[in-house]
């Protein structure tokens, strides 16, 4: 494997091998699978889970690991292209990525979307920008429309708690947040659980509709599959008899590039807080995803997320193991 970029660019099989790898790696360690290797990490946005579980994955498999942020520079780290560099930052990413990069026999990669210009980041600029300077192996840790090692931890979890792929019924929620959050999660999310063949509902909004290009991969994904995907902004029809409940909020893309309208869009929409209630017609069994970090009675109330339904620890474990997985099958 010579990058783990999106699910997409993965057949079925290679996703049910990587995920098998998973459940084996955690029935039995190899400690000493990658010793002497070396991973690096290049964050330029924020991170714990991604951040903490990648280092456990490399220490458990043998190896070492090192991270890199703008923060960490003492000269700075200039991101943008054709800038005349007479600020701040002395450092350019020209330079720095490939030579983080030859430290280490594969890279991981964090840079989420500019949240500018719609188009741009449906493209992945930021991030191509930066894989075009790499020649190891590398892996996405989320990227403007992109979060595979979420998408495949998330898989494993809908695995390991028995909810059915195909016609098994998901929901990806929109939930409140007070800020505009990026449409990596979501939009890689539905792609997965499409995927996978189930029976995907979106919950949201009108104003909140994901963009029609994840919208199209997605349903391609889906007829591949056996799935279905549909829209509602009806909470009833959304839950009726589903097996789980992803709760995540995200940007408007019709106001993508105007902070102040998207900002009052969201504000009229603070009643998208996921209460006991919203079960009501679902599954008795029905489970509640979410990546995290999550705003506690903002996003969720604390009587779903500390509940039976909540599987959100389990569900963060999971990104250490499919991660030891990949980092197995890329650096063995």
């Amino acid at each position: 494997m010579k990058y783990f970029n999106d699910l997409a660019d993965h057949e079925i099989e290679e996703i049910n091998a990587l995920l098998g790898l998973a459940d084996r790696l955690d029935r039995s360690p190899e400690p000493k699978a990658l010793i002497g290797k070396v991973l690096a990490l290049l964050f330029l946005s924020p991170s714990l889970r991604t951040l903490t579980s990648f280092q456990a994955a490399m220490v458990r498999l043998g190896g070492g690991s090192f991270v890199v942020s703008p923060d960490m520079s003492i000269h700075g780290l200039e991101t943008q292209s054709g800038i005349v560099m007479d600020g701040v930052a002395a450092e350019h990413i020209k330079e720095a990525v490939p030579v983080i990069a030859s430290y280490s026999d594969a890279i991981g990669i964090r840079s989420f979307a500019d949240r500018k210009n719609l188009e741009d980041d449906l493209k992945e600029k930021n991030y191509n920008r930066l894989i075009d300077l790499v020649d190891k192996p590398y892996i996405n840790m989320e990227s403007a429309i992109n979060h595979p090692c979420q998408n495949l931890a998330d898989w494993k979890t809908l695995d390991d708690c028995k909810i059915p792929d195909n016609k098994g019924k998901f929901v990806l929620s929109w939930a409140y947040h007070p800020k505009a959050l990026p449409l990596a999660v979501p939009a890689s999310t539905l792609y997965m659980a499409a995927m996978r063949g189930m029976d995907v509902t979106i919950l949201r909004p009108e104003g909140f509709e994901l963009p029609e290009t994840v919208m199209q991969k997605a349903k391609l994904a889906a007829n591949l599959s056996g799935g279905n995907i549909k829209e509602t902004n009806d909470r009833e029809e959304a839950m009726e008899n589903a097996h789980v409940i992803y709760a995540k909020s995200w940007i408007s893309a019709a106001h993508y590039d105007d902070q102040v309208a998207e900002s009052e869009a969201r504000q009229k929409l603070v009643d998208w807080c996921i209460d006991e209630h919203w079960f009501d017609n679902a599954k008795e069994s029905c489970r509640f995803m979410h990546c995290l970090p999550v705003r506690r009675g903002v996003v969720v109330e604390d009587g779903v997320l500390d509940g039976p339904r909540s599987v959100v620890i389990h569900e963060a474990r999971n990104r250490m193991l499919v991660q030891m997985s990949v980092l197995h099958q890329m650096m063995k």
